[in-house]
C-alpha cells in the first residue's frame, strides 16, 4: 500500500541526501542503510531532525497545555510534513492549523479532520477554491477567519458552494490582518449573522506575534492591547451566539504564555469555550530566534507545568541540524562549507556552527566559529587562524527560524540516538 505522504513512490538521488549508488528506495526502507550524516554516508548538505529532541519538546508542550487547561492546533506551515502533523495529533493535538487551501488539502489527505484556517481567504477566487475543498472533504471540520464584511461575503460564497454551514472566527489584529477596533468587529459579526444561515459564529482569533518588535516593553504593551481587544471581541461574539461552544485562538511559539495569561481567564469565566494555541515552531525549536524567545519567556516566568516553573530555554532542545562538508580552506581564518541560501534559513539569523567531524569522529565544538556570509550554495565560516578544520571535514549547523529552513527541503531525515537515519519525512510546501 502506498503511504499517504509518499512522493511519487520511491525516492532516489534526485532528492538531496540520497546516495547515487543506492538506487530507488522506499521511504520505509531508508533506515536499513544506517546512514550517518556525520560520517559522510550521505551526499551533503542534508537537513535532519533529532527524533529524541522532537519527542521531548512534544512532551513538554503538551504537558504545559494540559496543565494550563488549553488546547493546541500546531501550525502545519512549519514542517508541512504529514507524518509529523499526524504525530502531533496522535500525541494530543486538538487539530492542525493551516494558512491556505493547499495546506488544508495536504493535511486532509494525511487524515487530519479538524483544521483551523488561520488566514483570510480573499475574494471570489479564494471562495471558489475553498468551497471545492470543503465539498471534496465532507468529513473535515474546518473553521475560517474573517475580519470584515467583505471577507464574510467570500466565506458565505464558500459555504454555498460546499453545501454546508461554515464556522467563522472573528479575527482581530494590530499589524497584519484582523479587525483593528470594535466597530470592525461588530460589523463582521453582523455580516455573519446576515449570511442566510450558511455561516455560524464560532469564536475569536488573533496572532500576537505580528505586533512584536525588538523593544521588549513595547512588545508586551502591544500584545496586551491586542489581547484586550480579543477579549472584548469575544464578549461580543458570545452575545451574538449565546448557546454555542466558542473558541478563542492565538499563540505562536514566542508569546503563548501571554495568551494563556490574558485570554485564559476570559475563556474560563465563560464556561462554554476553549482556548486553542497555534504554536508550531516550538516543537522544533532552534539555535536562534526561538532560543532568544524562550530566554524571554523564562525572564517573564511564563512556562509552568502543574504550578512549577520550568526553565524553557534549557528544557526545550533544538531538533534540526544542517550538515555540510568543508569544501575549501582558501585562507587562514576562513572555511567554505557546501551549503547556502538554497539550504538554510537566514531571515532571522545566520546558521550556527555547532560541531565538526572527521571520518565520523567528533573534532569538538566550534564555539569560536561563525557564519558571516551565505551565497546560494556556499557558507563563509569564519574560524580562528589556527583552526584544525580541513577540507572534507563535516560541520553540523544549528538553524534560526525552522519555518524558513524546512521549506527548502523535500525530505527531512530523522536521526536516532546513534546519529543514524531512522526515518524520512517528505514535505509538501507546494
Amino acid at each position: 500500500m502506498q503511504r499517504a505522504d509518499a512522493v511519487w513512490g520511491d525516492i532516489d538521488s534526485r532528492f538531496r541526501g540520497i546516495p547515487v549508488d543506492c538506487g530507488p528506495v522506499d521511504l520505509d526502507a531508508v533506515a536499513a542503510f544506517g546512514w550517518r550524516p556525520a560520517a559522510g554516508d550521505m551526499p551533503l548538505p542534508v537537513l535532519t531532525l533529532d527524533e529524541e529532541a522532537f519527542a521531548g519538546n512534544c512532551e513538554l508542550m503538551f504537558a504545559y497545555a494540559r496543565s494550563q487547561g488549553v488546547l493546541i492546533a500546531p501550525h502545519a506551515k512549519t514542517p508541512m510534513a504529514p507524518a509529523l502533523a499526524r504525530a502531533l495529533v496522535n500525541r494530543g493535538a486538538w487539530g492542525a492549523t493551516v494558512a491556505n487551501v493547499q495546506q488544508a488539502s495536504v493535511m486532509a489527505r494525511a487524515g487530519i479532520s479538524r483544521l483551523l484556517l488561520a488566514n483570510e481567504i480573499g475574494g471570489r477566487s479564494g471562495a471558489r477554491h475553498l468551497g471545492a475543498f470543503l465539498k471534496a472533504w465532507p468529513g473535515v471540520e474546518l473553521r475560517a477567519f474573517a475580519d470584515s464584511p467583505a471577507c464574510v461575503a467570500a466565506l458565505a460564497e464558500t459555504a454555498r458552494l460546499a453545501g454546508r454551514i461554515l464556522p467563522v472566527l472573528v479575527e482581530v489584529g494590530g499589524a497584519r490582518a484582523g479587525a483593528r477596533h470594535l466597530g470592525a468587529v461588530e460589523a463582521t459579526i453582523a455580516a455573519v449573522a446576515g449570511a442566510d444561515d450558511c455561516l455560524v459564529l464560532d469564536g475569536v482569533a488573533a496572532y500576537e506575534g505580528a505586533v512584536a518588535s525588538a523593544d521588549a516593553a513595547a512588545t508586551r504593551e502591544a500584545i496586551g492591547a491586542l489581547l484586550a481587544l480579543a477579549g472584548e471581541a469575544f464578549a461580543r461574539v458570545r452575545a451574538a451566539a449565546p448557546g454555542r461552544h466558542l473558541i478563542a485562538t492565538a499563540g505562536g511559539s514566542s508569546y503563548f504564555d501571554e495568551v494563556v495569561a490574558m485570554l485564559g481567564p476570559c475563556v474560563r469565566d465563560d464556561g462554554n469555550a476553549s482556548l486553542v494555541l497555534r504554536s508550531g515552531a516550538i516543537f522544533f525549536h532552534d539555535h536562534g530566534v526561538y532560543a532568544r524567545a524562550l530566554a524571554g519567556l523564562d525572564a517573564r516566568g511564563g512556562f509552568a507545568i502543574d504550578g512549577k516553573f520550568v526553565k524553557a530555554a534549557e528544557a526545550f532542545r533544538p531538533a534540526l541540524r544542517l550538515w555540510a562538508e568543508v569544501l575549501s580552506r582558501p585562507e587562514p581564518g576562513l572555511a567554505i562549507c557546501g551549503m547556502g541560501m538554497r539550504d538554510v534559513s537566514f531571515d532571522q539569523g545566520m546558521p550556527v556552527p555547532l560541531e565538526a567531524f572527521r571520518d565520523g569522529v567528533p573534532l569538538g565544538r566550534l564555539e569560536s566559529a561563525a557564519v558571516v556570509k551565505l551565497n546560494d550554495q556556499h557558507a563563509f565560516l569564519q574560524v580562528p587562524d589556527n583552526a584544525a578544520l580541513a577540507v572534507g571535514d563535516i560541520v553540523a549547523f544549528g538553524i534560526s527560524h525552522p519555518c524558513t529552513c524546512l521549506d527548502r527541503w523535500r525530505l527531512v531525515f530523522g536521526l536516532g540516538p546513534d546519529g543514524r537515519v531512522a526515518s524520512v519525512y517528505p514535505t509538501f510546501f507546494g
